[in-house]
């Protein structure tokens, strides 16, 4: 199993067993987030882009994994997300540099298997 399907089952299984909870603050923190990320004044691909700078600089992997995943959906190329991951780094700084390197290995992992298909 791959980086990406790793990922996705755990994601996938986990909030599963946290929904299963029906904690109203905890649904409704999720269905903020999934409204955020909908198309409005600014389209998705421009979200899942800001999301991803926004977790690199704060260095969550998973949210990293999240958001260059559905930047991959959306269509960004390696031109843009290499931008994006420039973005990150600046504002981030050199702690970034480790996420970086997980993004990208990440990217590359989406990129095979979507050529794959």
């Amino acid at each position: 199993m791959g980086l990406v399907e790793e990922f996705n089952d755990y994601r996938t299984r986990m909030n599963e067993r946290i929904m299963s909870y029906d904690n109203k603050v905890i649904k409704r923190f999720f269905n903020l987030d999934t409204n955020t990320y909908m198309e409005g004044a600014l389209d998705v691909k421009t979200k899942e882009m800001l999301g991803l700078v926004a977790s690199m600089v704060l260095r969550c992997d998973d949210c990293i994994k999240y958001h260059v995943g559905k930047c991959h959906e959306e269509g960004v190329t390696d031109e843009q997300i290499m931008e994006v991951f420039s973005i990150a780094n600046l504002v981030g700084g050199s702690i970034v540099i480790p996420h970086f390197r997980r993004a990208v290995e990440y990217w590359e992992e989406l990129k095979e298997r979507g050529s794959a298909e």
